[in-house]
């Protein structure tokens, strides 16, 4: 894979981020990186705390409501909506589980990516495709165990995912948690 479109930020890169470097991550994206990007995502935002209420309570009201207006045995009346929020939980795994398939599909063909990363934003570039994007596109960021989940702001929707296990080296991982902790807001 050749380094199109890396030098875009990294020419004026010296002394333009702190510590004099750039950052630069290689990996291929999996399945399993959305997947854990879209839990996050409902977990630790706010908004996707919400998004998950909002579909339970569509589920459990409906259900309490059914459980007061008909008469069941004590027991039904309890399991009714137990069981109504059991399902939702369980179409929103696999809901997730379908939306990270579909983004996945989206960047597949794109194959092993890398991203170099400065105080101006990041360039990425894969087999297919190069783009480079200013970090005033993302509205935030999270980080999980193993990867950084960038939120797309008012200019752009979606979530960006890039994993730690692309670190070129170990230190690059607390460089990029740097950078974007000067340049983006945590969620």
């Amino acid at each position: 894979m050749g380094t199109m479109g890396g030098e875009l930020f990294a020419s004026g890169a010296e002394s333009g981020t702190e510590g004099g470097a750039v950052v630069e991550f290689v990996y291929r994206p999996t399945v399993a990186d959305f997947e854990e990007a879209l839990r996050a995502r409902a977990l630790k935002t706010a908004a996707g705390r919400v998004q998950v209420l909002v579909m339970l309570l569509a589920v459990v009201v409906p259900a309490v409501i059914f459980v007061l207006v008909v008469d069941l045995a004590p027991l039904l009346s309890g399991l009714v909506p137990v069981l109504s929020a059991v399902v939702m939980i369980v179409a929103l795994v696999r809901g997730m589980r379908t939306q990270a398939r579909q983004m996945f599909s989206i960047v597949e063909p794109y194959g092993e990516c890398r991203m170099v990363a400065d105080e101006r934003g990041a360039v990425s570039t894969g087999e297919r495709v190069s783009f480079t994007t200013e970090w005033s596109v993302y509205s935030g960021y999270l980080e999980t165990p193993r990867l950084f989940v960038l939120f797309g702001g008012e200019r752009a929707s979606g979530v960006a995912v890039l994993p730690k296990r692309g670190a070129q080296d170990p230190a690059d991982v607390e460089r990029l948690r740097g950078v974007l902790g000067r340049n983006l807001k945590r969620s």
